[in-house]
């Protein structure tokens, strides 16, 4: 049936990536569902910065291992997009009545979905990725993209000259209309790093789906083929200036840089401030008693969610809900997932306890590190659900499970 409410705009987010680079945090769940900083996941950044800009209609996009986030995700209240008209949807790949298949690319994503767009005649689309960690106002993307009166504007943020080969970088007009794209070119020609924030006018970009799905050659992808070819053609193409703090955590050690970065107000990680009250990030809390620090525990520097026991020492760590720390256990420098148990006398130093994983009495597990590269770190890792036996010495960037 034909929806008659017409929006504006509205978010397409990209969740079903498979992560593999974060390893056996990814094996069972998808990367957007993956815990962060003590009580959110992931996906929890976008969906609370498209609702704090005034964003309602939002699909997600799922693939690689759904159940967690469709079951996290719900109807959608905790971000209150449980409505009527509009909410949040969540889209995987279906079967149609001749035909049907995966997700190809980011482009053939958002070109299976486009009954959705339509159902909703909307004059833009922002196109979001599930795995970033950053708070963004889009309305005020939107007015520039409008301003502009671009075809497409693309997010960008400025990198060290030395880290811009890591990126897709945007060669820009004093106007900041872009002139040229390079995919993680060796010789950066500026450092303007694309962060896979886009909107587009959707009537030019719908064009631009259907050709490149009919391009038997393509990747179907946008940013190998459908922002080349828009300014191959001479599209109205800008650049949107980002100042705040920005991370993909898309590797092991990113995800522990963005943990710490919060806890110790990393560059930038002002910006990230969770106890601002102006832009809230929500999340789907499971209802637990306060946390509890016995008389022999001890924490400092460290976020500790509800419904954790403390009897040992924690310091400068993440320590999410439902977790238990064992009489003279040492934490440093660890994010310790939800339902993790550390057993007595542990020793964990820059590590990753996936959640529910057990670590058993006495083990030692990473080792203090200092002044690593960003996307360096040395970080150990334990699988979820994983029995760590008694007495286990785990070694720095090991990766158990």
């Amino acid at each position: 049936m034909k929806n008659n409410v017409k929006k504006e705009c509205i978010a397409m987010l990209l969740a079903g990536g498979q992560g593999t680079r974060l390893g056996v945090l990814t094996t069972d769940v998808a990367k957007p569902a993956v815990p962060f900083a003590a009580k959110y996941r992931i996906i929890d950044f976008p969906l609370s910065n498209c609702i704090n800009s005034g964003i309602d209609t939002i699909g997600v996009l799922t693939q690689y291992r759904p159940f967690e986030l469709h079951q996290y995700i719900g109807n959608g209240q905790p971000w209150d997009l449980d409505r009527l008209n509009g909410g949040i949807f969540v889209l995987p790949p279906f079967m149609r009545a001749k035909s049907g298949e995966w997700y190809k690319g980011t482009a053939n994503a958002i070109y299976q979905n486009i009954e959705f767009i339509d159902d909703y005649n909307p004059d833009y689309v922002v196109l979001l990725s599930g795995d970033h960690i950053y708070k963004m106002d889009y309305a005020e993307m939107l007015a520039a993209h409008k301003k502009n009166k671009a075809d497409c504007t693309i997010a960008v943020l400025d990198v060290p000259i030395e880290e811009a080969s890591r990126f897709g970088i945007l060669n820009l007009k004093k106007n900041n209309e872009i002139y040229e794209f390079e995919e993680k070119p060796k010789k950066p020609k500026s450092t303007k790093a694309s962060m896979g924030i886009y909107i587009f006018t959707w009537t030019v970009l719908r064009r631009y789906l259907i050709a490149d799905e009919e391009d038997k050659t393509s990747e179907n992808d946008f940013g190998k083929n459908i922002i080349p070819k828009m300014l191959a053609d001479g599209q109205r193409m800008f650049a949107y200036q980002f100042n705040g703090y920005w991370k993909d955590v898309g590797t092991i050690s990113s995800l522990w840089e963005a943990n710490m970065d919060i806890l110790r107000g990393g560059q930038g990680a002002e910006d990230l401030d969770l106890d601002d009250d102006s832009w809230k990030i929500y999340a789907r809390n499971i209802a637990e008693p306060p946390q509890y620090i016995s008389p022999t525990g001890r924490v400092q520097n460290c976020l500790i969610s509800e419904g954790t026991v403390v009897h040992g020492t924690v310091k400068d760590s993440i320590v999410s809900h439902s977790v238990t720390i064992g009489k003279n256990a040492y934490i440093e420098g660890s994010i310790i997932m939800p339902g993790a148990v550390i057993g007595e006398g542990a020793d964990i130093r820059y590590s990753i306890v996936g959640w529910n994983a057990v670590i058993g009495k006495g083990c030692m597990v990473g080792e203090t590190l200092s002044d690593c590269k960003p996307g360096e770190w040395k970080i150990s890792v334990i699988a979820p659900n994983y029995n760590l036996p008694d007495n286990t010495v785990v070694g720095a960037n090991e990766m158990i499970g």
